[in-house]
């Protein structure tokens, strides 16, 4: 047999399977409790509105157009709606700072390819969204540690990332309820993010997946808001905002975009260009359609469900986790973090819960780009009623009641 592992690249080294994704196979599964993926509740899809926009498709001029090759930059119309969504958020711009893409991974992927060389670093923040650690790994970075508001110099991480024989490229966050803790930077956190990176002279990636999903609390702008008042326009920012329909209107269409000045996007379209030429025709009209009709009262209806969901799972974990237990309390988004005692592993508790009080999660360690955080675990409310989190978390909090006694 023929071995393979002499020719591949060395960046194929630091590809890892997703334990998310492995993960989504237990939901298969009827007797788990699953807190696992970070998804959409289908049963929220706005799936009648779109059977109609692409039956419109179908039976319309448009039919064409529609299954024909496109511009890499994506579907004007598109980008013109998304110009007049941003100014909702204080970033005003035009359909040319605005690039569609197959999805927000597609984005983070590119945004690797386009900043990082081989022992480059990347600030990330520990734990941060394991999807852009992957997309990142494939160009072969280091990383260090990124605290929004923090006090580390710009002068420290410049030695490291030298004594490590790259540079500085960027800092990649998710300032709202970011994926795993659900947790938000504050206003002066941002400020200080940019002023680090005006100081290290960088970009700085702003995942806001979850920008639409806030259920309480004052709303912070938007990094690139930020950036953009204090810069004087969007051609002269070093912000890119990174955004998806994913979390809003339906992730298996795969349209996601990145917003930034014109010079940022034109390297993008070159990528897109050698990549897969443009994202789906067909697609990118149908999530026009219905986000020109219904984006306002889609966005309304999930806020609704995902935020009782949240209120159930917060509610639960007081009253079933055991003293010694910590977890976050988000204003939004999917996710609550749990910090377990030190003397447990979120890993080896999810082995014991699949065989024992059958819930689902994700152990923490996945997060952390040091591999640190085994006492850490990520709950998901977006797909459990609020009778399965009542339920999970109790058996979860026997879990942990069980396993402190165990390792005492």
């Amino acid at each position: 047999m023929l071995d393979w592992d002499h020719i591949f690249a060395t960046r194929s080294s630091r590809m890892r399977a997703s334990e998310i994704r492995e993960l989504l196979k237990l939901l298969e599964r009827p007797d788990i409790i699953s807190f696992a993926g970070g998804i959409p509740d289908p049963a929220l899809f706005p799936d009648v509105a779109f059977s109609q926009a692409y039956a419109e498709i179908f039976s319309g001029p448009q039919v064409n157009a529609a299954l024909q090759y496109s511009v890499s930059e994506g579907y004007k119309p598109l980008r013109e709606w998304l110009v007049g969504e941003m100014a909702k958020f204080g970033i005003p711009c035009g359909a040319d700072n605005i690039f569609i893409t197959s999805g927000s991974q597609q984005a983070l992927d590119y945004l690797g390819k386009l900043f990082l060389s081989p022992k480059d670093t990347a600030l990330v923040t520990w734990p941060t969204y394991l999807g852009a650690l992957q997309a990142f790994n494939a160009y072969e970075p280091n990383y260090d540690q990124l605290t929004p508001g923090g006090n580390r110099t710009p002068d420290a991480y410049r030695e490291t990332a030298a004594k490590n024989g790259g540079a500085v490229k960027f800092a990649y966050l998710s300032a709202d309820f970011s994926n795993p803790t659900g947790e938000t930077v504050d206003l002066q956190g941002r400020q200080k993010l940019l002023e680090l990176a005006d100081e290290l002279d960088i970009a700085v990636i702003e995942d806001a997946a979850y920008q639409h999903l806030r259920y309480d609390g004052e709303a912070v702008p938007p990094i690139m808001a930020l950036d953009i008042a204090r810069s004087g326009g969007i051609e002269n920012t070093r912000t890119i905002y990174s955004g998806s329909f994913s979390k809003t209107l339906a992730p298996g269409l795969r349209v996601g975009y990145v917003v930034a000045n014109s010079s940022i996007i034109r390297k993008l379209v070159l990528m897109k260009q050698a990549a897969d030429l443009h994202s789906s025709t067909i697609n990118q009209i149908a999530i026009t359609t219905v986000a020109e009709r219904f984006f306002e009262e889609q966005v309304a209806k999930i806020r609704a469900a995902y935020s009782a969901r949240r209120n159930a799972m917060l509610a639960a974990l007081a009253r079933y986790m055991p003293v010694g237990t910590s977890w976050t309390k988000p204003e939004g988004g999917m996710f609550v973090w749990v910090t377990l005692p030190a003397n447990l592993d979120g890993a080896e508790l999810l082995a014991r819960s699949i065989e024992t009080e059958k819930v689902a999660f994700v152990p923490g360690q996945a997060f952390f780009a040091d591999r640190s955080g085994a006492n850490t675990l990520r709950l998901s409310f977006s797909c459990a009623n609020e009778a399965m989190i009542e339920e999970g978390i109790q058996r979860l909090g026997r879990l942990i009641r069980n396993a402190e006694a165990k390792a005492a």
